[in-house]
């Protein structure tokens, strides 16, 4: 089962996400990005959090332990923002605790267009993201980060925040588990994932012990829209044997390349920029160059 620790020390608020986590330490001496079950994803973002978590760490990929984190909102009495005070007081109790990785850096497509990514090991990641539907592993927002960073151990991707995978317990009733995963903006499409190596190595070890112990870890009280806990269990892990049964199904093997998503990108920022209203097409590129002053006029471009 999961640890459980206590938060004793509030250290900051991380606002890349929406769900603004907290860092803590805790009783344990330990450091960990606490996910609240007051926020706005509510608490099957936990649920998934657990699952697709101990998923990967139970098939070797790497990802940091979770543990589950008593959370008095006194601990954090000093935060200045209100929204964030307000959700610290909706999560009291038990909440989800990331061990957190000092010093990490986002994979970014600047650090990504330099960093060697083993084609079986983006086929791994891959293939967890489409066996599990995680939707938020893009170009974008990458959900992976690069440690450690100093020197000690070549740098490694390690995998964070699944709270948007399993998309198919928002909406039990609507989801086939032979379901399609679109991999046109993964992260790491252009790694050429090796993801047939992939399913041939993982899906045979995807059993039904290994989702039923897994599904273990969530917390009674997260397991909601059931009649049980228990039952909601259930639910998962018959929905996951069933998906995993059918890789063929959803194994995505069309990936663009690295070309192929640049003009598609290209596309789409014509598409936005030609919608603009006219106005706003004179508002200058904060991130290029800076207006033009000449003869007293000012030119935009």
């Amino acid at each position: 089962m999961l640890r459980e620790v206590t938060a004793t020390r509030y250290i900051e608020p991380l606002r890349s996400g929406g769900s603004v986590p907290g860092v803590f330490e805790a009783d344990d001496l330990g450091t960990y990005v606490v996910k609240f079950t007051g926020s706005a994803q509510g608490r099957k973002a936990l649920v998934a959090e657990v699952i697709v978590g101990e998923l990967a760490r139970a098939l070797g990929l790497r990802f940091p332990e979770l543990v589950l984190v008593r959370f008095d909102p006194a601990v954090a009495d000093d935060e200045p923002h209100q929204e964030v005070r307000d959700l610290h007081a909706a999560s009291a109790g038990l909440n989800l605790g990331l061990d957190h990785l000092p010093g990490a850096r986002d994979f970014t497509p600047e650090i990504a267009a330099e960093f060697p990514v083993d084609p079986l090991e983006a086929g791994r990641i891959v293939w967890l993201d489409a066996f599990t539907a995680n939707v938020d592993r893009t170009v974008h927002s990458s959900n992976l980060m690069i440690w450690p960073t100093l020197g000690i151990a070549p740098p490694r991707l390690w995998l964070i925040d699944h709270g948007a995978a399993l998309v198919f317990h928002h909406r039990w009733d609507t989801s086939a588990p032979d379901r399609a995963y679109d991999v046109r903006h993964h992260a790491l499409g252009h790694y050429g994932p090796d993801v047939r190596a992939a399913d041939a190595e993982l899906a045979p070890r995807v059993t039904e012990e290994l989702l039923r112990t897994v599904v273990a870890e969530v917390p009674d009280a997260w397991l909601t829209g059931f009649p049980t806990p228990d039952a909601a269990r259930e639910a998962y892990v018959g929905y996951l044997l069933a998906r995993v049964a059918v890789s063929a199904a959803w194994l995505p093997t069309d990936f663009p390349s690295r070309e192929e998503r640049a003009a598609e990108e290209a596309q789409r920022a014509d598409r936005t920029r030609r919608g603009r209203p006219t106005w706003l097409k004179r508002v200058p590129d904060l991130h290029g160059a800076p207006p033009v002053e000449n003869d007293g006029t000012v030119h935009l471009r």
